[in-house]
């Protein structure tokens, strides 16, 4: 594949972020229903405890899901990032097109579209920072090596090479690897709040750059939710108009993939509207 960008570490307190609970399941079989190109869920503050399950094997499928029938096959242990659907429109092969196997795809800066594709995404500024955590051993250790590709909705819940406003487009969709010590980032932008969803972000991980080329090979498909108090900021500003209604119908607590526990996966953010966001997490896998 293509080389990778150097990556800003996260903050040395992410270590901190990593509640030693058991990981938490979610029933998704029973959830299905429309899949509309507003999905974003939530307005509830304060996390919820994970419930314990040493193991598990979790279906795909539900409003927002992935495309009905099949079963994932990821087990998923103590402490581990939830398994999550992937969501209608993953841009991995696994429905529809494959943006993996595009040219540019290996890239820091996801706001432009690639191969040919010329839009770019507008939007507050958002970078994403990630710490790769590899629990098979007896302790955790930097995911060296690992790959993450990351896609969201832009500011007005349209998906490229899905939503019909933006089929034509591919931003907002990337890979990277990670550095020896598990740490990459994305500079992107501040997704919008879609009727029926909590505003998130998905993410795949896979074991290198080179397995990131097809959905089959990934370890771990999660979301990542955002906190409400800077929604609340974000949507405030000029283009967001429509996720200001959309957000003060929801909550988190109730959204339909976070319902069941969002500790692991609830970003922490820092920033402002003028200078730009940053989301940090830790994936534990």
């Amino acid at each position: 594949m293509h080389e990778h960008d150097e990556t800003d570490h996260v903050d040395g307190g992410i270590d901190h972020d990593l509640p030693r609970v058991l990981s938490r399941r979610k029933a998704l079989g029973g959830l299905l229903g429309t899949a509309s190109l507003a999905f974003l869920a939530g307005c509830g503050s304060g996390g919820s405890t994970a419930t314990a399950s040493s193991t598990a094997t979790q279906p795909r499928g539900g409003p927002g899901g992935a495309p009905p029938g099949g079963a994932s096959n990821v087990t998923v242990a103590a402490g581990e990032i939830p398994e999550e659907t992937a969501g209608p429109y993953p841009g991995d092969g696994s429905n529809g097109a494959n943006v993996l196997t595009e040219s540019g795809i290996v890239r820091r800066d996801i706001r432009s579209s690639i191969a040919g594709a010329s839009g770019v995404a507008a939007g507050i500024p958002l970078t994403i920072k990630l710490k790769l955590l590899d629990l098979s051993g007896t302790t955790s250790t930097p995911l060296q090596g690992g790959a993450v590709y990351l896609w969201h909705c832009d500011r007005d819940g349209n998906y490229s090479m899905y939503s019909p406003a933006v089929a034509d487009e591919n931003y907002l969709r990337g890979v990277q690897a990670a550095d020896k010590d598990g740490f990459l980032a994305f500079q992107s932008i501040f997704p919008g709040c879609y009727a029926g969803r909590w505003p998130h972000l998905h993410f795949e991980v896979y074991a290198s750059v080179a397995k990131a080329t097809s959905s089959a090979n990934k370890m771990r498909t999660s979301q990542i939710a955002l906190p409400k108090d800077v929604c609340a900021k974000v949507y405030a500003t000029s283009g967001y108009e429509q996720s200001v209604g959309n957000l003060g119908q929801l909550s988190l607590d109730g959204d339909n993939i976070f319902s069941d526990g969002y500790s692991l996966q609830l970003a922490k953010l820092s920033g402002s509207n003028a200078q730009g966001w940053t989301a940090e997490l830790t994936v534990p896998v």
